[in-house]
């Protein structure tokens, strides 16, 4: 009975992960209620100065990329982030703006990939969980031949019955992981309006 209640859990989650990418064709592997963005618009979080004079220029310069790779990371906190913006182009009046461009370059840069790879890693886990879906559902009805049959294998069942359990639980530990790693690329990307913002203010 437990074995089938978990494959049943594992099944009524891949429906439901089914169901959602459904709801766009485009992208069958995303496995998020958000609408999957592949790529940050620049226009969507830069109201400032064209950056086509910059472009990856800002890797040239030892103070701007390793100031980007510190606000990009999400470990550094918000707030901290602001304020070392703030301090950075404070201290270079002369070239304020174009330092505030080449700043913002970087984090468009470096977030966007980011969000690319987290966007990748999520499609992969799709695929594997549809993979793993399938896998249950498949020795889910042999368990239950087994269960059936005359003579009854008892060894055989346990043995089957015991690996339907673990493979359940990994899917359903990975559909918990899903379900918070859905929300990164939405952070990633307040992360850069709110950068973004700030350098803007700090320019003008």
């Amino acid at each position: 009975m437990k074995v089938r209640v978990l494959a049943m859990a594992a099944l009524m989650l891949a429906v439901a992960s089914t169901a959602a990418r459904a709801a766009d064709p485009r992208y069958p592997d995303w496995p998020c209620t958000q609408a999957k963005v592949p790529e940050i618009s620049l226009a969507a979080v830069w109201a400032g100065p064209s950056l086509d004079d910059v472009q990856n220029t800002w890797k040239d310069d030892a103070r701007v990329s390793a100031l980007v790779s510190k606000l990009a990371a999400r470990k550094t906190p918000l707030d901290e982030a602001e304020k070392s913006v703030k301090e950075f182009l404070a201290g270079s009046a002369a070239d304020k703006t174009a330092n505030a461009k080449l700043l913002f370059a970087g984090l468009f840069d470096t977030l966007n990939a980011q969000r690319s790879q987290v966007i990748g890693g999520l499609e992969r886990v799709s695929r594997k969980q549809r993979e793993a879906a399938d896998k249950i559902r498949e020795e889910s009805i042999q368990l239950q031949a087994l269960q059936g049959a005359t003579p009854r294998d008892e060894a055989k069942v346990d043995a089957l019955s015991n690996e339907l359990i673990w493979k359940t639980r990994i899917f359903e530990d990975r559909h918990k992981v899903v379900r918070f790693v859905c929300e990164v690329p939405t952070t990633i990307d307040q992360r850069l309006f709110a950068l973004g913002r700030v350098i803007q203010q700090e320019m003008e």
